[in-house]
């Protein structure tokens, strides 16, 4: 059996693409763990106040969840508003679900994944 010879350069580009090919996957996982937390009427039970295409029996108090990356691009703020809105907005309804242990952090992030996808 031959050896090829690989260059560092050719060794550096394949290790990029590996990694974008295991990034996708894993972004990917985090949204469908996402879609069920916010599905789930025991958990981030969104669908009590929002429609969210794919759900089931949507509420109406909030508003319909749909082009949200557009809507905030900064992952940062989408993650603020689901842990503690009264921060930003004293008079909301939707609950502080960070700051009452209602979701964990974690939590929180996989159903920001998932709702950038909307």
């Amino acid at each position: 059996m031959t050896a090829f010879p690989c260059k560092p350069a050719s060794l550096a580009a394949l290790a990029l693409l590996a990694g974008a090919a295991i990034a996708p996957a894993g972004a990917q996982s985090a949204a469908t763990e996402g879609r069920k937390l916010a599905f789930d009427r025991g958990k981030g039970n969104c669908l009590t106040c929002h429609v969210i295409k794919g759900g089931d029996l949507p509420g109406t108090i909030g508003p319909e969840l749909k082009d949200i990356k557009a809507r905030y691009p900064d992952r940062d703020e989408l993650f603020a508003i689901i842990f503690d809105e009264t921060k930003r907005n004293p008079q909301t309804m939707m609950p502080p679900f960070g700051r009452n242990r209602i979701l964990t952090e974690q939590e929180i992030n996989a159903i920001v994944d998932f709702l950038q996808t909307l």
